[in-house]
């Protein structure tokens, strides 16, 4: 009996200590590691930005004068070719008359004292560069008969068709930046509208006087840039720091609380150009941390890394 006693004293001391040795071996609870998304901040910038409008202008010369034949006869001589640039009062052709080409130099054998020679001197009125020789030497003209075409250089004007509902923007910029094929950029002035519109197109012809230090060739087409509005002194974002929603009617930032934690930041954005974006509301300090790398997608609060 004493022997039943103490085997069951045994037992229940053996199912405690494995009850308790069960309870000490549980697993230890794992901790929750949170994500942290890489990210690149800006902060706020004060600056100017401005709305443009790029058009297509032509280059074309107002002012062609025609060099003419002022007698019948022969071209003696030509001194001019297409592409030539000339002087106000050059020399460029030279006529003898059939009369004086049959006769020859017996007139002045006959009477030296005469000295006729029957040749006529053709002058440029104006300088420019020629664009056209109708006739070369030897050639037979008639009086009045065109020779050769010249430009007026300092006739060099943009022709730029201006869409109507924009007259009211080009009013308030006359001096204009039109930029070459090349590169080059030049200033110029509306100097005269044709009064006339375009039925189709609803564009009016602009005339832009520029200042070319060297020939330009009629029919280049140069790039206007017209500004529509501009605002200066103006809290500015670059573009990707600005998120918005499917129907772009909200616009947030993702800012940074410290230095681990963005919020979500409802603005109100003004205008925009190709890299930056104007910030209307709320007012950011120099010191808040706002980010452009790395926003896409993330929480309303969410855990991020900042890095360069």
């Amino acid at each position: 009996m004493k022997q039943i006693v103490i085997n069951a004293l045994f037992l229940a001391l053996l199912s405690g200590s494995l009850v308790s040795c069960q309870r000490s071996a549980k697993p230890v609870a794992e901790e929750t590691v949170t994500p942290e998304t890489p990210v690149q901040v800006v902060s706020i910038s004060n600056s100017t930005l401005s709305e443009d409008v790029v058009l297509n202008a032509t280059s074309a010369y107002l002012e062609k004068s025609f060099v003419k034949a002022n007698t019948n006869g022969y071209l003696q001589s030509s001194t001019i070719q297409a592409g030539t640039v000339v002087g106000s009062n050059q020399v460029l052709f030279k006529l003898i008359t059939k009369e004086a080409r049959a006769i020859g130099n017996s007139i002045n054998q006959l009477d030296p004292g005469f000295k006729f020679s029957g040749i006529s001197t053709i002058r440029a009125e104006k300088s420019g560069y020629v664009i056209l020789v109708n006739h070369q030497k030897g050639d037979y003209v008639q009086d009045g008969e065109a020779l050769a075409t010249i430009i007026n250089q300092s006739s060099l004007v943009f022709l730029l068709d201006l869409p109507y509902e924009m007259r009211g923007v080009i009013l308030q910029n006359k001096i204009l930046e039109l930029t070459l094929p090349d590169g080059e950029k030049l200033k110029g002035e509306i100097i005269s509208s044709l009064p006339a519109v375009d039925s189709l197109a609803q564009t009016q012809r602009m005339v832009i006087k520029v200042n070319a230090t060297h020939p330009i060739p009629e029919n280049l087409v140069a790039r206007v840039k017209i500004i529509k509005s501009a605002v200066s002194n103006v809290q500015v974002l670059p573009k990707s720091a600005v998120l918005t929603n499917e129907t772009e009617d909200e616009f947030w930032v993702m800012k940074m609380i410290n230095d681990s934690t963005a919020v979500k930041t409802v603005v109100k954005k003004g205008m925009e150009d190709g890299k930056s974006i104007q910030i209307v509301s709320p007012v950011f300090s120099a010191k808040d941390r706002l980010i452009t790398v790395g926003n896409y997608g993330l929480a309303d609060t969410a855990k991020v890394k900042i890095t360069r």
